[in-house]
């Protein structure tokens, strides 16, 4: 190649090639398609999260963005949950995000709490408990995307375990990032107004053909036992205990000096109390004792109802 045919050289426009194969769709086009899709989630979730968890959620389209995938996840931020889902015959890999506010909110509500008295929490990263009780919120959305596109099979979604933002691993730098678009909803529930967002690459929205909502009779029988599920998801959860025995009290002097296989003896003389705890919050009053070669707490009195227990630990 001589100096002059190099010059001649020029490296292809992307978002030319993009267009050209079909990844990158005008604002018209993609707006129109995401309008479609919002209007399915206004029509089916408010209904069916009234009918399974009793709570009235409001649920609107709230415009959609275009860009880079992994740009468009990084605006969700590091409080938003965030997870990976596959839908067979449609999109291998596309996001679900969602902004904890109205998830805590959710599980605040869930556990008997009047939506309308939770003061509005503050965006931050959810628990694990708490991430328990999202996924079937998130499995929920997915069913809707699949609902919506018909995906030919009927095959069920795959939904990966939420994390949350600050938890993604970056994107793999050797991989080419891929134009997507973001579909914003938003979810009010009481005084919390929050968002959630389906990232889906543009190739795949420009092949898609949304099914508009079916009637009001037809829906009902395509409704799933969420309250169930979250109630389920709560009680399943695990969760770490821990037993606080009071010992007995010695001088700054003498514990400095003890030594492995000096005896420190309890505080109770007879029936030794133990408080037991998880998160740090107080939950039971037990004694102490012995089952075979075990050491064994037996629970004498309790901090509150079960639903102030589970309150406790969700805190």
């Amino acid at each position: 190649m001589n100096p002059s045919t190099a010059s001649n050289v020029y490296a292809f426009d992307k978002r030319l090639l993009a267009r050209m194969a079909g990844a990158l769709g005008d604002d018209k086009t993609i707006g129109r398609i995401a309008l479609d899709l919002g209007h399915v989630f206004s029509e089916r979730l408010p209904d069916l999260l009234k009918q399974e968890t009793g709570h009235d959620i409001a649920i609107g389209y709230a415009g959609f963005k275009m860009g880079l995938r992994n740009e468009l996840i990084a605006e969700l931020g590091e409080a938003a949950l965030l997870s990976d889902v596959t839908l067979r015959n449609w999109c291998a890999d596309f996001q679900i995000g969602c902004d904890s506010p109205v998830l805590i909110t959710l599980v605040e509500a869930l556990l008997g709490a009047e939506p309308t008295d939770i003061e509005e929490p503050l965006p931050r990263a959810l628990s694990k408990i708490e991430i328990d009780v999202a996924v079937p919120v998130f499995e929920g959305i997915a069913e809707v995307v699949r609902m919506a596109v018909n995906a030919p099979g009927s095959f069920e979604p795959v939904v990966a375990r939420p994390h949350n933002g600050a938890e993604r691993l970056p994107p793999d730098p050797a991989l080419e990032d891929i134009y997507a678009a973001s579909i914003d909803m938003t979810c009010g529930l009481g005084p919390v107004l929050s968002t959630f967002s389906v990232i889906v690459p543009q190739s795949v929205l420009l092949k898609t053909q949304i099914v508009p909502p079916r009637s009001a009779g037809q829906n009902d029988s395509m409704k799933t036992d969420w309250s169930e599920q979250l109630e389920e998801q709560i009680r399943r959860s695990a969760v770490t205990l821990e037993a606080r025995i009071q010992l007995e009290s010695l001088t700054l002097d003498t514990i400095s000096r003890l030594q492995p296989g000096d005896v420190i003896p309890f505080h109770d003389g007879q029936d030794v109390r133990v408080e037991v705890n998880a998160n740090g919050r107080d939950l039971y009053v037990c004694e102490f004792g012995r089952s075979g070669a075990r050491y064994t707490v037996r629970i004498k009195d309790t901090h509150g109802s079960e639903e102030d227990i589970l309150r406790h630990i969700m805190s």
